[in-house]
C-alpha cells in the first residue's frame, strides 16, 4: 500500500482511506470491527468518521454512534497508534448539538465528546464538516447564491476557530485539522489567516470527487497543488452510481440512495448516459467498475486520497483491489473522452 503525507508535512497515511458512515446503521458493530481488521491487514492506516455518523438517515438518536463503534474497537485491544483517525464536527443546521454553528466554544465542546466516544486522547485530523456560511456541495451548485454572506463576520469566526484549534493542538487533543465541503475562496481565507499567525494551517479538504463529480478540477485543484492541501475525495464511486448495481433510474429499496438522498434530490436523466459510458469502459477492458473509479481518482494531478465506504466485508475486499490497479493509457483516454461528452451529469 502506497503512503502519502497529508498537506506535505502532516501525518503519513495510506493512499486509500476507510470510510465509516454506514457503521451503526447498515453495518453492524461486529462487521465494522472486522472491516477495520481487514483494512489494516491490507495496508490501510487511515479512517474517516464524523460526529453525525451513521447516515442515511441521520437520526438524533444515532449521532456519534459510528465514533462509539470505533471506540469499542480500540477498547477491546485495537492498536490505536497504528491508525490515523479523522473525524468531523457538524455545522449549522445539523441534528447534532441542536444545529449550532462551528465556533470556538462548540469546537471545544465537541472535541471532548468525540474523544470520549472514540476512547482516545487525541484525534489525528479534526475537520469542519461544512462551512457555517453554506456550501455548493451536494448539488447545491445549481442554485448557489453567496450574496447573503457577511465577509467580516465570516473572517471573525475563522479567526476565533483558528485560535481554539491552536489551543487544542498545544494541548495534544488534535494533531492536524482540515475542512470539508469547502470552496476555493473559503480555503484561501483559512490559509491566509493561518499564515498570518492566527492558528494552524489546514492540511486537507474533504470534498466530493469522482468520475461524475469533478467540481474540484479547476480552482481547488490549483490551490491543492500550490498550497499542499490534500483532497480527501468522498463518494469516489459517484454515490454508488458507478458500482454497476443501478440500472437506468432504478434505485434498489434499502440502498444508500433509496429516496434519492445521496444526490440531494437532483438526479437528472443525463446522469444515466454518463454512468453507462463509464461502465462501458470498465466492461470493454475487463475492469471492475468500482476499482476503476477509485483507481482513476489516484491518477489525478493534485494531492488526493480517495475515501471508500463498504457496508459489507465482501464490498471492502473488492474495493481494496483499487490500490494496486494501474489504468492503461487507453482506459484513461476513454475516460477523458467520456468526461468531455458528459460534463456535470448531475
Amino acid at each position: 500500500m502506497k503512503r502519502v503525507t497529508l498537506g506535505g508535512d502532516g501525518p503519513t497515511v495510506s493512499a486509500l482511506c476507510l470510510g465509516t458512515m454506514t457503521w451503526g446503521n447498515q453495518t453492524p458493530e461486529a462487521e465494522a470491527h472486522a472491516q477495520i481488521d481487514m483494512a489494516a491487514g491490507r495496508g490501510i492506516n487511515f479512517m474517516d468518521t464524523a460526529e453525525m455518523y451513521p447516515v442515511n438517515p441521520v437520526r438524533a438518536e444515532t449521532i456519534g454512534r459510528t465514533e462509539e463503534i470505533i471506540g469499542t474497537w480500540i477498547a477491546k485491544g485495537g492498536r490505536r497508534t497504528d491508525w490515523v483517525i479523522a473525524t468531523k464536527i457538524a455545522g449549522e443546521g445539523s441534528i447534532a448539538r441542536g444545529g449550532e454553528e462551528i465556533t470556538g466554544i462548540s469546537i471545544r465542546r465537541e472535541i471532548e465528546a468525540a474523544l470520549t466516544r472514540l476512547r482516545t486522547d487525541y484525534v489525528d485530523l479534526y475537520q469542519f464538516h461544512w462551512p457555517n456560511r453554506g456550501s455548493y456541495m451536494f448539488r447545491k451548485n445549481w442554485t448557489f447564491d453567496p450574496r447573503g454572506q457577511d465577509r467580516a463576520a465570516v473572517l471573525a469566526n475563522m479567526a476565533e476557530c483558528l485560535e481554539t484549534l491552536a489551543a487544542l493542538k498545544a494541548e495534544g487533543k488534535i494533531r492536524a485539522w482540515g475542512l470539508s465541503n469547502e470552496s476555493a475562496w473559503g480555503m484561501a481565507q483559512w490559509l491566509r489567516l493561518a499564515d498570518a499567525g492566527l492558528g494552524p494551517r489546514p492540511l486537507s479538504v474533504q470534498n466530493e470527487y469522482s468520475l461524475l463529480c469533478r467540481l474540484y478540477d479547476t480552482d481547488l485543484a490549483e490551490l491543492g497543488h500550490n498550497e499542499k492541501i490534500t483532497l480527501l475525495a468522498f463518494s469516489p464511486v459517484g454515490a454508488g452510481l458507478l458500482t454497476g448495481k443501478y440500472a437506468g433510474d432504478v434505485i434498489p429499496a434499502g440502498s444508500r440512495r433509496d429516496g434519492n438522498a445521496q444526490l440531494g434530490g437532483r438526479i437528472t436523466p443525463r446522469v444515466w448516459e454518463a454512468v453507462s459510458a463509464y461502465l462501458g469502459i470498465a466492461h470493454r477492458h475487463g475492469l471492475d467498475p468500482v476499482r476503476m473509479a477509485v483507481a482513476w481518482v489516484l491518477t489525478r494531478p493534485f494531492p488526493v486520497v480517495p475515501i471508500f465506504g463498504a457496508t459489507t466485508l465482501a464490498q471492502l475486499d473488492n474495493v481494496l483491489g483499487a490500490a494496486d490497479l494501474e489504468l492503461s493509457d487507453e482506459v484513461l483516454a476513454e475516460i477523458a473522452a467520456a468526461h468531455k461528452a458528459h460534463p456535470m451529469p448531475y
